[in-house]
């Protein structure tokens, strides 16, 4: 709604912060406080955890706030630190432990409207924060580049999100994750001041923002590397031995000839809710699920033949909002096929370690046959070839969760806790990084930019959202 629609109906004060002062502060910037949007839009995917579902079922923005470009935010956020309103920035929610959920109501910024695709050159593009990835790829395809990665929820994704939110996906068993340099080239941010000020990260300055759910300023721009648009070929392999998978999965990984974008070896029963793959994933059998570029296919089935495999699926792969694609079945979009049949579960995310992969596997399979369900992506990190996991946990109780993530750790396999909504406790490190805490410091003294979310934050004024 926007605010020459909204002036007509008063706004209720039922919030702690000076609403109509502000609303009146922004002037025509759209913004909503229909009940339904309020709720709509405070909320992710975070209900994939049952411990923050029930820790975050009640918070709610005060106000949704869409800018139609940077100017508008500018307005916004000058507004947010006169009356001392949090603002949280939210693009399209598909991140799964509350990354743009408003802790303390006030302000989300949704930057839906700000999605233009500003130019793009060979290897490279520049971005509004809002653009979305499917229609990022389908604008630079044409001209034979695509995004080095992308989450499984391309088709709902903004790249502002996935900078802000995300680590890695589709295309990090070759490019690595975000965090590897080269993998963000530059973004655009908007401090959090009395005269908010912008800024031009280029470079490693860039990672200041790359998973820092929007507490160290707001993506407005990014200029992201592209990487060559292959012919994909979409494979799935049927084994009667999850670990023979996993080995065939790590060879073609450590190919360095063989062009792939995906390598996720999946645990039965989870193939047994892939509706759109299911007369390909047999009874009782474990599956790779992969693309291979098409000029490489040939090389994939030669070193099959030398493992237990069976090729059920092998297809041109078809990147349209009409067709469930097969990425949609790795990464946390395998634990959301499973939710459709089976609410009772949770999942968590971890890191094997990359010189015992295999060995690391059975010793989980093993002390949790029925309970955990592994599921691997394959993955560069800092060079080295590895597997990250998410496994599909038998939710009972969250002491019952909290011994499965011990024993994870005690076989040397890293969590990334998903239950959690600091960046510190979700960290494999336990910490934020320290120029993402410096910069903080210096964009938002207040701490009004998603409160809540970076716990080793001290504000400037510690009562300022008391």
């Amino acid at each position: 709604m926007s605010n020459a629609v909204a002036l007509a109906t008063p706004v209720a004060e039922t919030s702690r912060y000076p609403m109509e002062a502000f609303l009146a502060d922004i002037g025509d910037v759209p913004w909503s406080r229909e009940p339904t949007d309020l709720k709509r839009k405070s909320r992710d995917y975070y209900w994939y955890s049952p411990i923050l579902a029930e820790q975050l079922k009640d918070k709610i923005a005060d106000v949704i706030v869409t800018p139609r470009d940077e100017a508008d935010v500018l307005r916004v956020v000058a507004a947010c630190y006169r009356h001392r309103i949090p603002l949280t920035p939210r693009a399209g929610a598909t991140g799964n432990y509350g990354q743009c959920v408003p802790m303390e109501g006030g302000v989300v910024l949704d930057m839906a409207e700000m999605n233009k695709i500003e130019w793009q050159k060979p290897g490279r593009v520049r971005v509004q924060a809002g653009a979305k990835l499917f229609d990022i790829d389908a604008q630079t395809r044409p001209n034979g580049w695509e995004l080095r990665m992308h989450p499984s929820t391309k088709r709902m994704s903004q790249i502002g999100g996935f900078v802000a939110g995300g680590s890695g996906g589709v295309g990090s068993v070759t490019y690595g994750g975000m965090r590897e340099p080269g993998n963000i080239l530059a973004a655009r941010v908007v401090s959090m001041e009395e005269n908010p000020r912008v800024y031009e990260l280029r470079g490693d300055a860039a990672q200041k923002i790359s998973r820092a759910y929007g507490t160290t300023g707001i993506i407005t721009a990014l200029e992201m590397p592209l990487a060559p648009a292959y012919d994909w070929i979409d494979v799935v392999v049927a084994f009667d031995d999850f670990h023979e998978a996993i080995r065939f999965g790590q060879a073609i990984a450590m190919a360095d000839g063989v062009i792939k974008k995906i390598l996720a070896p999946i645990e039965w029963p989870l193939p047994e809710n892939f509706a759109a793959l299911k007369p390909y994933c047999p009874e009782g059998k474990s599956v790779l699920l992969a693309m291979i570029g098409e000029m490489s296919i040939d090389t994939f089935e030669t070193l099959l033949e030398s493992y237990g495999g069976t090729l059920t699926y092998k297809t041109p792969s078809e990147d349209v909002l009409n067709k469930v694609p097969l990425y949609e079945h790795t990464w946390n979009h395998c634990t959301l096929q499973m939710f459709k049949v089976d609410r009772a579960i949770t999942y968590l995310q971890v890191l094997y370690p990359h010189e015992r992969i295999i060995e690391s596997v059975a010793e989980i399979g093993a002390k949790f046959k029925g309970e955990v369900m592994q599921h691997l992506e394959f993955i560069r990190i800092n060079g080295l070839m590895t597997a990250s996991g998410i496994p599909v946990i038998r939710y009972s109780t969250p002491e019952r969760l909290y011994e499965i993530m011990d024993a994870f750790e005690a076989a040397d396999i890293k969590i990334a806790n998903p239950h959690v909504i600091t960046l510190e406790d979700g960290s494999r490190y336990k910490r934020v990084d320290a120029d993402q805490l410096g910069f903080k410091h210096e964009v938002d003294p207040l701490g009004l930019l998603n409160p809540g979310k970076m716990r080793s934050f001290t504000p400037k004024h510690e009562d300022v959202l008391r």
